[in-house]
Formats: C-alpha cells, structure tokens, sequence
C-alpha cells in the first residue's frame, strides 16, 4: 500500500528529447453526467457547450432507461446539441438473469452508445460477457473504491476479467483507485489494453473519499496519468466525475477543466 506521498512522487513516462509531442492532445476530455445529477437535460448541454468539450458519459438521471421508445428521442437530442456520447452509466448487474442484463443492453443500443460504464458482480460476469458478444457493446467495470464488495480497484477488475473477452475491461475511477492504495499511474501501466474508460478526480487525502476537490487542487498524479494514457495509445476518454457541490459544480468543474488543459499544454499539446 502507497503512502499519500508516495502519489507525488511517482515518475511519469519519459518522453525522449526527439519525439516531443506536438499537435492536438490524444487525450480527450469529457465529463461523466454524473457531476450535474441536479439539472435537467438542457442545463446539461448548455454546461458541454460552456466546456467546449463534446464528450459525456450519460448518466440515467439525463437519459431515462424507460420508455424505450424515448431513449433513442432523447439521445438523438444531445446529438444534434454536437455532444458525442461515448458512454451510459454507471449502470448496475446485480441480477443473474438474462432479462434483467438484456432490458439493459437492449437501453444502450436504442441509444446509439457504443459502451456500458457497468457495477455488475462477480457472479453476474459470465451472463455479461454473453451479452458483450451478442450486442457488441463494450463494458468498462467501474471500480469504487474501498466500500466496494466486488471492485474496489482496478486490479480487482483486471483479475476477474482478464481471460474474458477483450471488450470487458476497466473504467479506472482514479479517486476511487487512490484510496484503496493503489497508485492510478501504475493501475493504467497494468491494466494495459482493457483501460477503456478514465473517470477523473482528485483528492486532498489519498485515503479520504470525504476530501475531494477540483482537479489540481489536490494529489491526483494528473500528468503521470496522462503521461501513461498516451503511452497505452489509449483510444478512449478522460471523463472528469465532480461528484462534490452538486447544487453548484460549475466552478469546480471549469477550474479542473483548466487544469487538465493546462498539463497537456505543458506537455507540447494543442487543444
């Protein structure tokens, strides 16, 4: 286990001297709805334009699961606002039976999402990856932290899913990484090709989820992450999940935003 310190100091990836990054990041930016669970859909769009970013993993508080008929209504409303909407969740697998994972599948189809940021348990797995399979929508297992039975880390997922189909994988929640004691620049490292999504957040405490704050402001390793993203040539998103002022994320949100366009500035990137 990783003392708080250990997260400041540990080494990014090495960029050598003659291949400096240039151009647009490979880092792309969205947000998890989840941080604005308190407005409407309309709010949320205007908040992505205020963002200047087009990603959003869509949370049901902003996409209904029912009536199935409205879903794809309503997913093609963020769609002509210009958001591209890269995930639905999280959403939960508690319930070892097929129609219970099939009303959820048949959800995200509907909705044109190519991936499902999912809770399942350990026992539901086999019944998911069937579902994988048959829809071809991908599934990141979203880790949560120590009060998490199933995943608490990254490495929990890995280890359950590693001989499955390779469109399970992980959505590492760096926050929730940190405060198992797990250091999220090495969870990325080991977690390799099945990191399929990144929620982002940090923390004043490594070990206290009670301490979250903007991005920046705290211990997260936000180069290093994004240092170890690039590296993986990882094709996915960075999506920030604010989960603190619910009644007034704005502020929290632009200055982490500005933070994590800040680091990728320094590192040689445009965008």
């Amino acid at each position: 286990m990783l003392s708080a310190s250990a997260f400041l100091s540990t080494p990014g990836i090495a960029v050598a001297a003659d291949k400096k990054p240039s151009g647009a990041s490979p880092i792309r930016l969205g947000i998890a709805s989840y941080t604005f669970r308190k407005f409407d859909d309309a709010h949320l769009i205007q908040f992505m334009k205020e963002l200047k970013t087009p990603y959003l993993n869509l949370k049901d508080f902003h996409l209904p699961m029912t009536p199935l008929d409205q879903v794809s209504v309503l997913a093609a409303k963020y769609r002509a606002a210009g958001l591209k909407l890269t995930a639905a969740g999280t959403i939960t697998f508690r319930d070892d039976n097929d129609d219970d994972i099939r009303s959820k599948f048949e959800y995200v189809k509907a909705a044109g999402i190519p991936m499902i940021v999912g809770a399942p348990t350990h026992q539901v797995l086999p019944r998911l990856e069937k579902f994988v399979k048959q829809y071809n929508i991908k599934v990141a297992i979203h880790n949560h932290g120590p009060e998490d039975k199933n995943f608490p880390s990254p490495l929990d997922v890995l280890a359950a899913v590693k001989n499955m189909d390779p469109r399970i994988g992980c959505c590492i929640d760096v926050g929730h990484t940190m405060r198992t004691g797990t250091d999220p620049v090495e969870a990325i490292r080991k977690v390799g090709k099945r990191v399929l999504d990144i929620h982002m957040k940090d923390l004043s405490q490594a070990l206290v989820k009670e301490s979250q704050v903007a991005v920046g402001d705290g211990l997260m390793p936000v180069r290093g992450i994004f240092e170890a993203l690039i590296a993986l040539k990882y094709p996915g998103d960075v999506d920030l999940e604010y989960e603190i002022f619910a009644d007034d994320p704005m502020p929290g949100v632009i200055k982490s935003f500005a933070y994590m366009r800040g680091v990728l500035a320094g590192m040689g990137y445009k965008g």
